[in-house]
């Protein structure tokens, strides 16, 4: 399949890539992973319970069963930092230590998703995200 350019696909996509924007949003997605883990290692956490919490996220996937459209609202409404964060901040004025875990784990796994170029889905197709074709 070709561009309207007529430049091949794949090389456009490869251009995006390299660009400053997909750079940053992997470099935020790497401190995001970072400043996760730290906090998790800080609270002295169970590695086994971050190993085993780290891919829940993707279960949204499942959605994409029902089709791209019902598949890309699952995803990308588990794979944005909004509702870690709420979760997050109710946790930590509850004092819900579970919620925070939880949360912190959730946050390291989007970071960790942004860094190597997974992205929010678009409707059209489970490989078509805001970061990069994948």
């Amino acid at each position: 399949m070709q561009t309207t350019d007529t430049t091949p696909i794949s090389d456009v996509q490869a251009a995006r890539r390299r660009t400053l924007p997909a750079l940053l949003l992997r470099v935020e997605g790497l401190a995001l992973l970072a400043g996760a883990v730290a906090v998790y290692y800080n609270q002295g956490w169970s590695w086994l319970a971050f190993a085993l919490l780290l891919l829940a996220p993707d279960v949204s996937m499942l959605g994409f069963v029902a089709g791209p459209r019902t598949g890309a609202l699952a995803y990308n409404v588990i794979h944005t930092t909004a509702l870690p964060l709420a979760v997050l901040g109710v946790s930590l004025l509850a004092d819900i230590p579970t919620g925070t875990q939880i949360a912190v784990v959730w946050l390291a796994h989007i970071g960790m998703d942004r860094t190597v170029g997974y992205g929010l889905k678009y409707p059209s197709a489970f490989k078509d995200t805001h970061l990069q074709r994948v």
